[in-house]
C-alpha cells in the first residue's frame, strides 16, 4: 500500500515574505539581545571596580583599627602600671586639678 501525497502530508515551503519577516524579527531580537549583553557586561565591570574600591577602603579601616587598638592597649597598660605604683596620690592630684579648673571656669563665667 502506498500513501498518497494528496492527503495533506506533503512539504509546503514557507512563503518568502513570511520568511523575510521572521528573519528581520530575529535580527531585531538579536540586536536587542546584544545591547542587553553589552549593558550587563558594563554593569558587571562597574560592580567589580566598586568591589575592589570598597575592599581597599575596608583594608585601610582595618589597618587604622589595628593601630588604634595597639595604641589603646599601650595606654591602658601605662595607666595600670601607674595605678600599681607605690604612692597613690594621683587621685588626690586629679581631684585638686578638677577643682581648680572648675574654680577658674566659675570665675570666668561670673565676671564675664
Amino acid at each position: 500500500m502506498r500513501r498518497s501525497h494528496s492527503g495533506g502530508y506533503g512539504y509546503e515551503p514557507v512563503p518568502t515574505t513570511s520568511h523575510n519577516l521572521l528573519e528581520d524579527e530575529n535580527e531585531q531580537l538579536e540586536d536587542e539581545l546584544q545591547h542587553k549583553i553589552h549593558a550587563l557586561k558594563t554593569l558587571s565591570i562597574d560592580i567589580g571596580a566598586e568591589v575592589k574600591y570598597q575592599d581597599k577602603l575596608l583594608r585601610g579601616i582595618d589597618d587604622d583599627f589595628e593601630r588604634t587598638s595597639g595604641s589603646l592597649t599601650s595606654s591602658i597598660s601605662r595607666v595600670v602600671r601607674m595605678a600599681k605604683a607605690s604612692h597613690n596620690y594621683y587621685i588626690l592630684y586629679l581631684f585638686l586639678f578638677s577643682i581648680f579648673v572648675f574654680f577658674v571656669l566659675w570665675i570666668i563665667l561670673k565676671f564675664k
